[in-house]
């Protein structure tokens, strides 16, 4: 163990170390944890579009039982959409759900932006802005199919009475571009957070260059800052309006189409692989045993990955709810290879892992102060148990991963290592049988094991019987190491 231990502090830390203190990387974890507030609040109103349509279906199957709950007649099932009031509720949902997740690119794009720009010591409101042009240019016109749907053309602008004669008399250059929502949701975050970085990193380096507009003393800070920025700003997007133009003739295709098929959706298919989950899970564990904050370390990996798969599953959880969800996964629908009229489930998300596995924080924590409660004795455990309960039970586990302390404490290694391992498996064949709905809702961290697993998969009630099943078979692997450091002598003080 100790041999393992020193090559481990030898090799590995000092990369993880690194890897924690990159800033490309530390901006990148900031602009995620930058966009949580719009994430949580398009995860509330797909929860309010739950509660209305899906929540009393799932409570009506829980007491009568799947068997006699499909066969009612649909006028039977329970449904609050048409009340008053509540229903209104349900349609404000969908406008706050318009300004969220439908456009999480775009709103990531210019946290990147801030956060990139911030890391380099420059402008940063300005980074967010070049972040956020920078998207915008590269997305394809999707006008010309448009109005090619419709048969509208310059030779036949009288067609144009289908779309109430916008264009009559003048013509197609009349119309603006036409952006498609699908290319400003989380599928954009791979181009984002590749070119957007190549834009703010020019600007940046132009910035600290002082290859910039200076005004003289007499102008106000706000516009003298501004014109600072000009010069920075126009080379870095013309930079990479000149990238997609030549990609776009050597390919006849955008730079966003050919990032999503070759470089994000590989990883994200690899992503659903179980082996994929239990690396990324055992490293988490790792970093932590030697004191790094393991999710903040593989946060490019867990948010650049796993994230824009649970918001993909909560967009579509909002339009086609639980039922839609069934049957998408029944299917096969389960990632974009097999997606059926583009619409796909992602089996494994980066809520799974809060919702069936880390719970009271990385490790299953939780159980382990539970497991101190009932069966250790000694007063040094017991005493940082009753200190970490309050926030265990709130997924906060610092008190206890630095109290006890977990971190290089050889004992209680195996069992940070191992019980996560366990209930990744037991979760991610439990989803992959249909045994549970795969998580569709960004959940608030902080939210109570149980709980959190109950929202997270849109108020399935078989989730709360898998996360108690996780919860009593991580404590069931805790509980022996317990007892066994009661063997030990106390530190003295």
């Amino acid at each position: 163990m100790n041999g393992i231990t020193m090559w481990m502090e030898k090799y590995l830390v000092p990369v993880a170390a690194k890897i924690g203190s990159q800033k490309h990387l530390v901006a990148l974890r900031d602009s995620f944890i930058g966009i949580l507030p719009a994430t949580l609040t398009g995860a509330l109103a797909a929860m309010v579009s739950a509660i209305v349509t899906t929540f009393p279906q799932s409570i009506q199957q829980m007491v009568l039982g799947p068997t006699k709950f499909s066969q009612l007649a649909p006028e039977d099932v329970w449904t609050l959409a048409n009340t008053p009031i509540i229903g209104d509720l349900n349609n404000i949902s969908a406008l706050v759900n318009q300004g969220t997740l439908t456009v999480i690119g775009l709103i990531f794009a210019f946290s990147w932006g801030y956060n990139l720009a911030r890391a380099y010591g420059v402008n940063d409101l300005a980074g967010g802005v070049v972040a956020v042009a920078t998207l915008f240019a590269g997305l394809p016109n999707q006008m010309p199919k448009f109005l090619d749907a419709l048969g509208v053309s310059d030779a036949g602008v009288a067609a144009t009475d289908k779309i109430n004669g916008v264009l009559t008399g003048q013509g197609l250059a009349a119309w603006k571009p036409l952006f498609a929502a699908a290319h400003m949701d989380a599928g954009a975050y791979f181009t984002i957070i590749i070119m957007g970085a190549l834009a703010v990193i020019i600007y940046a380096k132009l910035m600290l260059a002082d290859i910039t507009i200076k005004m003289p003393e007499s102008v106000p800070p706000a516009v003298a800052k501004a014109f600072l920025a000009i010069i920075p700003t126009i080379t870095a997007i013309y930079a990479v309006s000149l990238i997609y133009y030549i990609i776009d003739k050597l390919t006849n295709d955008s730079v966003i189409n050919l990032i999503t098929h070759y470089i994000a959706e590989p990883f994200q298919i690899l992503s659903q692989n179980i082996f994929s989950v239990l690396i990324v899970t055992l490293f988490v564990s790792i970093f932590w045993f030697f004191g790094l904050h393991g999710p903040n370390v593989l946060a490019p990996a867990l948010d650049g990955i796993w994230l824009p798969l649970g918001l993909n599953n909560q967009a579509l959880y909002f339009q086609v709810h639980s039922e839609g969800i069934r049957d998408l996964v029944a299917r096969g629908a389960i990632d974009k290879a097999h997606a059926i009229n583009g619409d796909y489930v992602s089996l494994w998300v980066r809520g799974s892992w809060d919702a069936f596995v880390w719970f009271g924080g990385s490790g299953g924590t939780i159980t382990l102060i539970l497991a101190i409660l009932i069966f250790s004795k000694r007063k040094d455990y017991k005493t940082v148990g009753r200190l970490g309960l309050a926030p265990g039970i709130f997924n906060i586990n610092e008190p206890v991963l630095f109290g006890m302390p977990i971190v290089l404490n050889a004992i209680f290694f195996i069992p940070f290592l191992i019980a996560p391992l366990v209930a990744v498996i037991i979760a991610y064949v439990a989803t992959m049988l249909h045994w549970v709905d795969p998580v569709v809702s960004a959940v608030p961290w902080v939210t109570p094991p149980i709980m959190n697993a109950f929202l997270a998969t849109g108020f399935d009630w078989r989730a709360i019987i898998l996360a108690i099943v996780n919860l009593a078979v991580t404590f069931a692997i805790w509980t022996p190491f317990v007892i066994a450091a009661n063997k030990m002598e106390e530190p003295e003080l």
